[in-house]
């Protein structure tokens, strides 16, 4: 019986169609089952999910009782369930360094923004929100199974893992804007806790960076600015 996302949980599902289509194309392997809604159309989509679960030897179910467990959601019409799964960091590539992201809307959203961006690689410092929390999938719309993510237990193993990187750490104690840098690569942009932020041990690390903004506000919500940090980086990289 699929009962509700716990952590500890091997497995994790798919909220919705869109959803859905995305794992059945991204991540065809780690699938084990697809449930259908007995009110979602047969229609070509309907098609499609049910000749990819064939193809794959993947269960395609109609379950009525597991929509009213697992979704919120009244148009929510298809769940898919997949093995969790490793998916190391390119070392080589830009990468996106969260630390101790708590939300998984946030979370979400920021892996949806990144793959808009071109940035592929993301790296959580731990304590860490939940890649495979289906709030996260949700919010990515997909996104997160056409990324590369690793988790570190601190900072220093990320360092020790990203030796060629230059590293960026947003903080509002940094003296240099984000406008005023021609970025190296590789990369690392770093982003603390939607509610602290990083700590001032890491004005140490690389180049700090602030994003300039009016002062009626004390600060930007965490996706904002690293979408803002992306758009600056990759329209830096074009301008070379």
């Amino acid at each position: 019986m699929l009962n509700r996302y716990k952590k500890s949980d091997h497995f994790s599902y798919t909220l919705g169609i869109t959803l859905t289509i995305e794992l059945l194309k991204k991540r065809p392997e780690q699938v084990k089952m697809v449930y259908f809604h007995s009110e979602m159309n047969r229609n070509e989509t309907w098609q499609w999910m049910e000749t990819k679960c064939n193809e794959l030897s993947v269960q395609f179910i109609e379950n009525d009782k597991v929509f009213n467990r697992l979704s919120e959601k009244e148009n929510c019409y298809a769940i898919g369930v997949f093995v969790k799964y490793e998916n190391d960091l390119a070392p080589n590539n830009n990468h996106l360094v969260l630390v101790n992201p708590s939300n998984s809307g946030n979370m979400g959203t920021i892996i949806r923004t990144m793959l808009g961006f071109g940035c592929s690689d993301l790296a959580i410092i731990r304590p860490g929100g939940d890649v495979f929390d289906p709030k996260t999938i949700r919010a990515s719309m997909g996104a997160v199974f056409n990324i590369r993510f690793s988790y570190f237990d601190d900072f220093s193993e990320y360092l020790d893992f990203s030796v060629k990187h230059h590293v960026y750490p947003f903080m509002l104690q940094a003296k240099t804007s984000l406008t005023d840098i021609v970025p190296k690569t590789p990369y690392s942009l770093v982003f603390g806790n939607e509610a602290t932020g990083l700590e001032t041990e890491y004005l140490s690390h690389g180049t700090p960076l602030i994003i300039k903004h009016l002062s009626d506000i004390d600060s930007l919500n965490l996706p904002i600015a690293v979408g803002i940090a992306l758009y600056q980086f990759t329209k830096m990289k074009a301008a070379e």
